[in-house]
């Protein structure tokens, strides 16, 4: 991929891909097209709408989906619905797994050079709590496989097909992406969560990656000629004491104080549930999130530190830059992280 490729990114309006556009930018890229769905916030892409070429539709509509691959070389899929609300399950099948499909058999259609998925580090199959988890871990069925997991495990498992039908690809499989975005949802909610009381604190533990660093990596992959691979992207090992009380002393604020345990897990989120209800609100809490912040994991990040001149974003530089990244931003609804690395042209220089 070239300075003179035609790049579509899906889902370039939400948090990982806004940072992707971003970072495109940032490094020369000026043949850009993004699409998005009608209606769209437009919060994290505000300031860069104008130098990218904007197509409305939908990952579920194939000829929309055809009018904006048309001349494109390469196209960055990260389009997707994240999810643990199981009102949701349904939607999570058809955008993940359908939608994933569909950008699949367009780009084989018209010949598109090179496919990047954004998949995710729940994709990989999780058995057994305390293990490392790698590229090759097969999937299995277990209770550890939320809704969202499965849905992301068959959107890649179309991805995969897309390669077996000669499409060259590569997945990128990211644990839990860390950075400034939409306040109230994704994980930009621990910073506002954290700052309006939150008193407690989940037991599990969990990898966290900086959102810049996951864009700058996409990047690379796709300039280079690694294809036909996955690569977790994992910076560090939390366990979400730490991180929440990191994100508290951030934002110069009491940190979570009481342990939640099984009894009182089991209680949250039927209290979240019964808020929601009550208030017509989305619940902040399901029977999912409460249960997959009492696991432990980890996650192998060595293959992804092969490749490039690369290191990770140290996770309490990011927890930093996001809380005055959050303090800089109160009234507004999202923001978006600025770079944190020198474009590759000043690299080169």
């Amino acid at each position: 991929m070239d300075k003179n490729s035609s790049i579509l990114i899906t889902g370039a309006t939400g948090f990982i891909g806004s940072h992707l556009l971003q970072q495109l930018l940032v490094d020369g890229f000026d043949r850009i097209r993004a699409f998005r769905r009608p209606g769209s916030p437009m919060d994290l892409v505000d300031d860069l709408a104008e130098k990218v070429e904007w197509v409305d539709g939908d990952i579920l509509d194939i000829f929309a989906l055809e009018r904006a691959m048309e001349g494109c070389d390469y196209i960055f899929h990260c389009a997707a619905v994240v999810s643990f609300d199981p009102a949701d399950a349904r939607h999570l099948r058809t955008v993940n797994i359908t939608g994933t499909a569909n950008v699949v058999n367009t780009a084989l259609k018209l010949g598109i050079r090179k496919l990047l998925y954004v998949s995710s580090i729940a994709a990989l199959g999780r058995t057994k709590q305390g293990i490392t988890i790698t590229e090759t871990a097969k999937w299995e069925r277990s209770p550890f496989n939320t809704r969202y997991a499965v849905s992301k495990y068959q959107g890649e498992m179309e991805v995969w097909r897309g390669f077996a039908e000669g499409l060259d690809i590569a997945v990128v499989n990211p644990s839990i992406v860390l950075g400034s975005g939409f306040w109230e949802s994704g994980p930009a909610h621990f910073f506002s969560m954290v700052d309006e009381g939150f008193p407690f604190y989940p037991v599990g533990t969990t990898g966290l990656v900086d959102v810049r660093d996951v864009a700058w990596y996409m990047v690379r992959l796709m300039e280079s000629d690694i294809k036909n691979e996955r690569f977790i992207l994992n910076a560090e090992h939390y366990p979400y004491k730490q991180l929440l009380t990191e994100v508290a002393e951030a934002l110069s604020v009491n940190p979570p104080k009481y342990k939640v345990g099984k009894i009182l897990r089991g209680l949250s989120w039927r209290l979240a549930w019964l808020q929601a209800k009550l208030t017509g609100k989305r619940p902040f809490l399901t029977r999912e999130t409460a249960r997959n912040s009492s696991w432990v994991f980890y996650y192998d990040n060595q293959k992804s530190l092969q490749h490039f001149d690369f290191t990770y974003t140290p996770i309490a530089q990011t927890i930093r830059e996001t809380a005055e990244a959050y303090r800089q931003s109160k009234g507004q609804q999202a923001v978006r992280l600025s770079p944190n690395r020198p474009s590759i042209s000043e690299q080169s220089a």
